[in-house]
């Protein structure tokens, strides 16, 4: 189920760019790149709408998709 982010809390958007940012260890090449600017890129891409906050009822999960994906029914869906 996608959940509008900007129906989340402050803290609670905040908690789940967390949650995602040290779950997934993106590499953003040769130069590290700070925790704040992840948090940066990540909600301009869902202020752009594409990544979406999605909640699985089933193990009361929430974390970000890449809505192409989703939509898509793709592997990360």
């Amino acid at each position: 189920m996608i959940i509008p982010y900007d129906q989340l809390s402050e803290e609670a958007l905040r908690g789940v760019l967390d949650d995602f940012i040290l779950r997934e260890g993106t590499d953003y090449g040769l130069q590290e790149v700070p925790h704040h600017q992840k948090q940066e890129r990540l909600m301009r891409q869902l202020k752009e709408g594409k990544v979406v906050v999605v909640f699985d009822p089933e193990d009361q999960s929430i974390t970000l998709k890449d809505k192409e994906e989703l939509l898509k029914g793709g592997p990360n869906a």
